[in-house]
């Protein structure tokens, strides 16, 4: 028996879900959570196979939630509205083994645990698209200085963090914005978190 705690704040939509899953025979869903703190609680309490999270919850989102999950035996799968790169990449990068899109046929669900619970991870083809068609442009060096300058660092202050001249960080900035395609920080930082590439 696959033993399963759905997590979602729509509760109509929770019903459902879970009616879904209970349907199948070699499933049982064993906790419905409203939010990504209760899904965190249940998790650790119940010890379940496998849990599934909307992202956008009250409290936690369920980002957060797979991420203080990460080292958990619980296997998280993503099911939500939004086929936004920057949240599929924030979510591989917590180590989820799935995410799905809510407009996605039903069986696509049950079948998703299943691959899942065989070690293998499941994600939807139009994020594997996204992912393809807008590669990250920037090395690790223009990562790391783009990092800086969304925490809020001047050139100054990412000079002397990384031992840099001034006018190299200067050199540095107007590359990463040339690759990004954009006019200045504000776009290159917009771009970047909208992407999933910084925090």
């Amino acid at each position: 028996m696959i033993r399963i705690v759905l997590a979602e704040d729509q509760q109509m939509l929770l019903g459902a879900l879970g009616s879904l899953l209970d349907l199948r025979e070699d499933m049982e869903v064993v906790g419905m959570a409203p939010d990504g703190e209760k899904a965190v609680e249940m998790v650790e309490r119940l010890n379940p196979d496998i849990c599934i999270m909307d992202i956008e919850m009250p409290g936690l989102t369920g980002l957060e939630a797979a991420e203080k999950l990460k080292d958990h035996s619980c296997r998280i799968i993503i099911l939500t509205t939004f086929a936004r790169g920057g949240y599929f990449e924030h979510a591989r990068r917590a180590g989820v083994d799935g995410y799905l899109l809510k407009d996605s046929p039903s069986e696509e669900l049950a079948d998703a645990v299943y691959t899942v619970m065989e070690g293998r991870r499941v994600y939807a083809p139009e994020l594997i698209d996204q992912l393809y068609d807008n590669p990250n442009p920037l090395t690790a060096r223009e990562m790391e200085i783009m990092q800086l300058i969304a925490d809020g660092h001047t050139t100054k202050q990412i000079a002397g963090e990384l031992f840099l001249t001034n006018g190299t960080v200067r050199n540095y900035v107007s590359t990463l914005l040339d690759k990004l395609e954009v006019k200045n920080r504000i776009e290159a930082i917009s771009l970047c978190r909208e992407r999933g590439w910084i925090r």
